[in-house]
């Protein structure tokens, strides 16, 4: 590989061990869809694991898949031997929604030596194929080393 050409091969596999030492992720039952330089793509399936009262999508899951998505675009950016951490982030929710799934795509705005900002869009997919927003959310990460 070039300096300009990324192994999209090593940064799924980046991506993919980091979500699988996950715990809460993997409860959730969070899937890894796409991996490319600076974004990815996570599912969250409705399950009674990820509602709220009213039985649509609990905000906190949202924020969490939202924080997650982010946070492993900024990995894809992040140097060999560090990994990211949240900062702070702050989330709009845009509309409720039961069924189906969340995709929710992280992406890069801009990644720096010490801090990387990201956004990430969260779109409920209906059993149907109807896409419609979700949330949106914003965050700050800092590389940190990795420690196992």
């Amino acid at each position: 590989m070039t300096a300009t050409t990324p192994d999209l091969t090593a940064l799924r596999e980046r991506v993919a061990a980091s979500l699988a030492r996950q715990g809460m992720m993997r409860h959730l039952g969070v899937r890894l869809v796409e991996v490319g330089p600076g974004t990815v793509t996570l599912a969250l399936p409705y399950s009674d694991k990820v509602t709220q009262q009213q039985n649509g999508f609990h905000g906190g899951a949202m924020g969490a898949l939202a924080d997650i998505a982010g946070g492993y675009a900024g990995l894809t950016v992040a140097p060999d031997g560090m990994e990211v951490t949240t900062v702070e982030y702050k989330i709009n929710f845009l509309a409720a929604f039961q069924d189906g799934e969340l995709l929710a795509l992280g992406r890069v705005v801009r990644a720096g030596r010490r801090i990387i900002v990201t956004t990430a869009e969260l779109v409920h997919v209906a059993p149907d194929g109807t896409r419609s927003p979700c949330a949106v959310m914003q965050q700050t990460l800092v590389p940190v080393p990795k420690t196992y």
